[in-house]
């Protein structure tokens, strides 16, 4: 479509007729999803349809659309589950570190909605980790 509206040519005349000129040609033979119906089609508005298509084409797990203290707190609430596969104790210390390191970062820095997030016992969560294994 390089050719440039004609002065005098209505505007959707010129349209219709690319258009046209273009279903002749086979232009539009090839396209994905050709015959079939527009997805969403029939379906109720939503506004943030974009959004969870990109969230969906590019795995975006959508905990990271989540405030830091939410984030935080899903993060302490899934910890047994985290440590349960590590071998060592070691390894299960270092996970309760790296967590507590961050919270304490956010809590240090503020910001975010007012979530209450606490640092974790490492001891209890080692406790619970050694539990789990027998």
């Amino acid at each position: 479509m390089t050719e440039r509206k004609p002065a005098g040519m209505p505007y959707e005349s010129w349209v219709d007729k690319q258009i046209r000129e273009a279903e002749e040609r086979g232009a539009f033979e090839d396209l994905p999803g050709k015959g079939k119906p527009l997805p969403g089609y029939g379906k109720r508005y939503d506004e943030d349809w974009w959004l969870r298509g990109y969230l969906e084409r590019e795995n975006v797990p959508v905990d990271m659309m989540l405030p830091e203290p939410l984030r935080l707190r899903r993060e302490v609430h899934r910890l047994p589950e985290t440590v349960r596969p590590l071998r060592t104790e070691e390894q299960v210390r270092d996970v309760v570190r790296e967590l507590n390191h961050r919270i304490v970062a956010h809590l240090r820095a503020g910001g975010g909605p007012r979530v209450p997030v606490a640092p974790v016992d490492a001891d209890a969560v080692v406790a619970q980790w050694r539990d789990g294994r027998s």
